[in-house]
């Protein structure tokens, strides 16, 4: 598609993503869900801490209200607030504003369908038709404009539903909460302190431009020294967004989504909840990690790179837990998509529940080493369609044997060929490295 990516809208606001572009995605999303189907429309929308934020919302709003629609505002939320309130109010379907884990200058827009879910392709594809100009929208008119909705009371309904979620009692344990002056900063304190916990925040003081600036799951080296510090017995930090977390164990070690999904996998299965008793995690995960999956006897599936893979695996196959390393985790039994909030939940569920520290339990996983090598190329498809390239991927995955993997992939938004290896030693990464490294010098820019 020409402006929709995998994860919404995408640019640097007013360059890439205008606001012009924001009012037309307002007028044909309130004329689709309303006067074309005859009725009134109703869409809730939400937005990250980013000043940009503020500016597409109005435009955003005014879009929806000339087309018809009503604009139900739910203000700084958590991106999976949006697709939660989106099912729990019956809306037609939900706007998230937002460039997630990018710095203050970008920003984006996320749209869900009806069931909370990323929105469909053909309608991304209609939408993209209006800006262009390929397709006419009427005004509404008259008693036909739409209004503008306070809609706080959704969020606070999003709240109730993360608390609701934990069947325990966090009394006495100490826990860290870096919520990256994003959307978490009013949404992860209030949930802690009603289950009990001594929460200790930072970076909850969003100020427009320092969402995500050394802060949040992309710097959790803050977080880190912050946990030892202050005596902590867990942290856990939030991207711009709060779809994402990583965690900090009481030792400050960096607790990532691979180890997220061990420890929430593990305790699923030895209490007989895990369907299927397979995770879905991605290509990118670590060896250590399937490893660990094969002495407890999970099993797992893993998807191509995206979080939009990892879900439509476990929508097909009814799987209730996967993920990325990057922390984006998706409990299926529970939520449509990624929340950040949630999975810290589901971790100290496991904690209380197994009665260990966060670092025991992550301690039967034994990380393999990595090398990544990003290889700048002409044409990322005709290198990785190369026959030499796949030779050399297959060569480098028979010198490791069953003790490792190499793995070459494209980057989705760069022309950009990544090399990957994992085995137990860091020099047989180089080593695997360089098969594919050597077949890629004809293709390399």
């Amino acid at each position: 598609m020409k402006y929709f990516g995998t994860d919404g809208f995408r640019g640097q606001a007013n360059e890439g993503l205008n606001v012009d572009h924001a009012f037309k995605i307002g007028r044909f999303v309130g004329w689709y869900y309303g006067p074309r189907r005859q009725q009134k429309a109703r869409i809730v929308i939400g937005k990250d801490t980013r000043r940009s934020s503020y500016m597409f919302e109005s435009a955003l709003v005014a879009g929806l209200v000339a087309s018809g629609a009503d604009a139900y505002m739910l203000h700084v939320i958590p991106t999976p607030g949006v697709s939660y309130e989106v099912v729990d109010g019956a809306f037609d379907c939900g706007i998230m504003i937002t460039a997630s884990h990018n710095p203050y200058t970008d920003n984006g827009i996320k749209l869900v369908n009806r069931e909370g879910y990323k929105m469909d392709e053909d309608v991304l594809e209609q939408i993209e038709d209006y800006i262009d100009g390929k397709i006419d929208v009427p005004l509404a008119t008259g008693e036909q404009i739409g209004q503008t909705v306070d809609y706080m009371i959704g969020r606070n309904r999003y709240i109730a539903h993360l608390i609701a979620s934990a069947n325990f009692s966090l009394q006495g344990v100490r826990v860290g909460l870096d919520c990256a002056n994003g959307a978490a900063s009013s949404v992860a304190k209030p949930v802690f302190d009603a289950l009990g916990a001594d929460v200790h925040v930072i970076n909850n003081a969003p100020n427009g431009f320092n969402i995500n600036v050394h802060c949040g799951s992309t710097h959790m080296e803050n977080l880190q020294t912050y946990v030892v510090r202050n005596h902590l017995d867990v942290g856990f930090a939030f991207d711009g967004d709060a779809d994402r977390c990583l965690a900090v164990d009481e030792n400050g070690h960096l607790v990532d989504g691979d180890l997220i999904l061990y420890v929430c996998g593990r305790y699923l299965h030895k209490y007989g909840r895990l369907v299927k008793d397979t995770v879905v995690p991605t290509v990118m995960s670590n060896f250590g990690l399937y490893k660990a999956f094969d002495d407890l006897g999970i099993k797992y599936k893993p998807t191509d790179v995206g979080d939009k893979y990892v879900h439509a695996c476990m929508r097909k196959h009814g799987y209730i837990l996967g993920g990325e390393q990057s922390g984006h985790i998706i409990f299926g039994e529970i939520e449509q998509t990624g929340d950040g909030i949630m999975t810290a939940l589901r971790v100290m569920e496991a904690v209380r529940a197994e009665r260990e520290s966060l670092s025991v339990l992550c301690r039967p996983v034994k990380r393999y080493p990595q090398r990544l090598d990003n290889v700048p190329v002409r044409d990322k498809h005709e290198a990785m369609s190369a026959p030499a390239v796949l030779a050399a991927e297959k060569e480098a995955q028979q010198f490791l044997g069953n003790n490792g993997r190499c793995f070459v992939r494209a980057s989705g938004t760069e022309q950009l060929v990544r090399v990957l290896a994992e085995a137990p030693e860091h020099e047989l990464c180089k080593e695997a490295n360089e098969f594919v490294l050597k077949a890629l010098e004809p293709y390399m820019a």
